[in-house]
């Protein structure tokens, strides 16, 4: 009996976190989580790993979201997810962009499917939101044609799969806010749905931080499923043998899915408080979809909605901060396997040819967004080239651009505080972002105290303060 008893104790505690400390690499201090289990049915992943929210509370910079978080807490346990709820105590670097440092620290152990004490996480679906922010999961964004890279064969047969997006959210929020799409580098595909957070791929393997610590500037954030749906390198075209598809993406199916999905993003942000201000990033093939964004131009060849969503809504944003990718596979060298298959394809659907083959294709004028180009110098070389070839047309155009690069080494993306700040600082400068910076007043003396912060709550220098900085945001103390 005593056997038995301790058993039965033990099995809770594998999977209930309860209560305890977690060390912020953002804070450098001890900080106190509670963990809480689903309320009613628990939401689990395909693998029946279940599906868990690391929610970080107490940050320092005002909520946008006006609910309290123990409403917030209770609606996403609701839905069927854990809760890890983490307390910064409203610490002085809770704060974009040192949050971002925790992001990465949190994907990496919700990779490895335990965190502050709880076990069997999804490493497929676990998201990280910031105090005030609720998720609208598995949003249909597009159905799938499977006629496109007839794989499997039996997938190729059917009506095709939805692809889908989840959408993060400042709930009842107190200002509109824009939003920040990214494509998944991760695919999914008929066999294994929902693979766009996937961290063994994504965030937690290359501690990608961007999109999920863009809450801390005050924006939403939507991850889509890549528009490959189908295996990474494999594919075929009709009448190709498998992998004469390999590692492209082709159009005109990824510009229909990307085009539908910022429509999709627009249409229920209506409905949820957004203001309509989408601004797009993506790293490696997610970087390649996100591209095909970038121009105003409408391809009228490539336009067809009949298996989009919201034909009605605008598919442009305001600017977008891409990663090493290709757009355009003719600026690739033609010894290389991409570019060999993409000639195949080419040749084999004419009407479907080089000239759409991507983002270069859809620049027309100076309405196209600014971008943000970001790579290393020792990544392969083509990234280079790819860049510096959209930056081209861009800035023929006089399309701001910019470009970050050496902030780490090889196919990467920014981790350190520096870069971050540049690739949001760059964001900000063309999306309406909300106040979200902290003014405690002494009811006393009227004077303000402590650390200066910007708007979206970064601390700045001493002698920054008062300026009006040239992104619009005011510097005043905390």
């Amino acid at each position: 009996m005593r056997l038995l008893f301790s058993l039965a104790c033990l099995i809770p505690a594998l999977l209930w976190g309860g209560t305890g400390t977690w060390t912020s690499t953002a804070t450098g201090t001890a900080l106190n989580y509670t963990a809480s289990e689903a309320i009613g049915t628990a939401a689990k992943d395909a693998g029946g790993k279940y599906m868990t929210v690391v929610y970080l509370e107490n940050l320092g910079f005002r909520k946008i979201g006006q609910n309290s978080n123990a409403e917030d807490v209770a609606w996403l346990r609701t839905q069927g997810y854990r809760v890890i709820e983490i307390d910064y105590a409203n610490h002085e670097k809770a704060v974009s962009p040192y949050l971002n440092l925790d992001i990465q620290a949190i994907n990496a152990a919700l990779q490895s499917g335990s965190f502050c004490g709880t076990a069997n996480i999804s490493a497929d679906r676990a998201y990280i939101l910031m105090e005030g922010y609720r998720i609208r999961r598995d949003v249909g964004y597009y159905l799938d044609d499977p006629t496109v890279y007839n794989l499997p064969d039996s997938y190729a047969q059917t009506a095709g799969d939805s692809l889908y997006l989840d959408l993060v959210y400042p709930a009842n929020p107190s200002q509109p806010v824009p939003v920040l799409v990214s494509f998944s580098y991760s695919n999914s595909e008929h066999a294994n749905p929902n693979k766009r957070m996937y961290l063994g791929y994504t965030f937690g393997a290359f501690r990608d931080s961007v999109l999920e610590g863009a809450s801390a500037i005050g924006m939403a954030w939507a991850i889509c499923d890549h528009p490959k749906y189908c295996t990474w390198g494999n594919g075929k075209y009709s009448g190709g043998a498998n992998k004469s598809l390999a590692s492209i993406e082709v159009n005109p199916d990824s510009y229909r899915k990307v085009k539908s999905a910022v429509r999709t993003v627009r249409a229920i942000g209506k409905e949820l408080g957004l203001n309509g201000e989408v601004a797009a990033t993506g790293f490696s093939r997610g970087s390649t979809a996100a591209s095909l964004l970038v121009g105003d131009s409408k391809l009228e060849a490539l336009e067809s909605s009949e298996r989009g969503c919201y034909p009605d809504e605008s598919s442009s944003i305001s600017v977008a901060v891409l990663g090493p990718g290709v757009f355009s596979y003719q600026q690739m060298s033609t010894t290389t396997n991409e570019y060999q298959k993409m000639a195949g394809y080419v040749s084999a659907f004419p009407a479907n040819g080089w000239s759409v083959q991507g983002a270069h294709a859809t620049i027309g004028t100076k309405a196209s967004a600014p971008c943000l180009f970001f790579y290393n110098s020792d990544d392969d070389s083509n990234y280079a080239t790819q860049a510096a070839f959209l930056k081209g047309l861009l800035d023929q155009l006089e399309v701001e651009t910019e470009v970050l690069k050496d902030y780490g080494t090889g196919h990467s993306v920014p981790q350190d505080t520096e870069s971050l700040k540049k690739m949001y600082d760059f964001i900000g400068k063309y999306v309406t972002l909300p106040t979200t910076g902290l003014d405690a007043v002494s009811a006393d003396s009227g004077q303000t105290t402590g650390m200066i912060c910007d708007l979206s709550g970064r601390p700045v220098a001493d002698s920054m303060r008062g300026i009006q900085v040239s992104s619009g945001r005011k510097i005043y103390r905390k």
